[in-house]
């Protein structure tokens, strides 16, 4: 029986689901709280710019029935090797960031007193024990209900906080400047990570051939691409709300968002239900706990399939080892809860640090992309038309620019 549209739908959302995490809620949030809504320009500009390069992950999938990798893999073994070493130095890092915002948020929400490293190791227990359970299966469906969730929650208390009396002193109303240090180091950092890091383009071609094997048919291009269009979109709608929630219940009034992750959670709780109403706290807590988990829960997932796949292409004999996947799983959850046990010690240093290392590599992994998706032994009808490849220079020379304007400023 053929599948209906919706029943396709899936690593378009679970790309929404890894996106809309740390980006979103805090980092788009801090933006709006500190400086308005002056840097708006800076999220679309970073959204659009992104946009071919996030595409071409499921447009590799559905032309070849492959992931990104063996796209890689036909420029030459070396980007396999460029894209494990990226991946292996970031993928704690980045594990780390959510993990630690998650366990931040539940502690909030359940009122758990206990260190967050500990925290952190109960939701990567948790997150390991439904990827054991559920696999990729549980993963697309339950997207599905969490980004509706997300979005409707998100967009209507910024509706309803527009019209919101808030106490704006002048002193508090900052403006954003090119010659502030700081200001750069932030724009980065907000860049660096919105909607996504690039690292996940792969991601998705994994989840899109993941998808093509549990529907038991080949998903067209059109359908592959209409997936993604909803998911990437919808990031690019949040993450105007999440600033906009900033810039109107913190911009100009003195209060500056805590980095502590527990702290942040409470500020953000506090956001929804001063606008809404006490009897919400409940419903945000939900969607801001669901939220990031399913952020851990996907990147937890999609980390150790590219090792794997990594490492498979780079060394075909361990494509014997079946379980290589668990292991991956077992190293990056473990190292993950030493990283926050040891040396994160603030979730907004962790967070900067994270998201200008995504920043920093996205120059590399935007030409790889792009490398892959018009290497010849893509068909002609499945490579990009000619204004994604101008935009795709674009945002290329975009991203050289800005790399070597954050290190000349560091």
């Amino acid at each position: 029986m053929k599948l209906g549209w919706f029943q396709k739908l899936g690593p378009g959302l679970l790309y929404a689901g890894a996106a809309v995490g740390v980006s979103h809620l805090i980092q788009s949030t801090r933006a709006g709280a500190d400086f308005g809504y002056q840097l708006v320009w800076a999220v679309v500009i970073a959204i659009v710019l992104k946009y071919p390069f996030f595409e071409f992950g499921p447009r590799y999938a559905a032309a070849t029935g492959k992931n990104l990798l063996f796209g890689y893999q036909k420029i030459g073994k070396w980007s396999v090797v460029l894209f494990f070493v990226l991946t292996f130095l970031s993928m704690f890092v980045i594990q780390s960031a959510v993990t630690m915002v998650t366990a931040g948020i539940v502690a909030e929400v359940f009122n758990v007193n206990l260190p967050i490293w500990s925290i952190a190791a109960l939701v990567l227990g948790f997150c390991c024990l439904l990827l054991l359970v559920g696999k990729y299966q549980l993963l697309d469906k339950s997207m599905k209900f969490i980004i509706v969730l997300l979005s409707v929650s998100t967009i209507s208390t910024f509706i309803i906080a527009l019209f919101g009396d808030y106490d704006r002193q002048p002193e508090f109303l900052q403006l954003f400047s090119f010659n502030n240090h700081e200001h750069i180091l932030f724009l980065i950092a907000l860049m660096g990570w919105m909607p996504a890091p690039f690292d996940i383009a792969v991601w998705h071609s994994i989840w899109t051939t993941e998808k093509q094997k549990t529907v038991g048919e080949k998903i067209t291009l059109k359908n592959t691409l209409f997936d993604f269009k909803i998911g990437y979109w919808a990031t690019l709608i949040l993450s105007l709300a999440f600033l906009g929630l900033g810039a109107v219940s913190f911009y100009g009034t003195g209060i500056e968002l805590s980095g502590n992750g527990a702290i942040f959670t409470a500020q953000l709780l506090e956001i929804y239900t001063n606008n809404i109403g006490s009897w919400a706290y409940l419903i945000v807590a939900i969607a801001a706990l669901t939220t990031m988990i399913s952020t851990t829960l996907t990147c937890l997932d999609a980390q150790p399939r590219v090792m794997e796949a990594t490492t498979g292409l780079m060394f075909p004999s361990l494509k014997k080892i079946q379980k290589s996947y668990w292991i991956w799983l077992t190293i990056l959850s473990l190292g993950t809860v030493i990283i926050i046990a040891f040396f994160a010690t603030n979730m907004k240093t962790m967070i900067d640090f994270a998201t200008a290392i995504a920043f920093l590599s996205s120059p590399l992994l935007a030409i790889l992309n792009y490398l892959a998706i018009t290497h010849s032994s893509v068909p002609k009808p499945y490579q990009p038309k000619l204004l994604l490849k101008i935009l795709s220079f674009i945002g290329i020379a975009f991203f050289i620019y800005f790399s070597l304007h954050y290190l000349a400023v560091m």
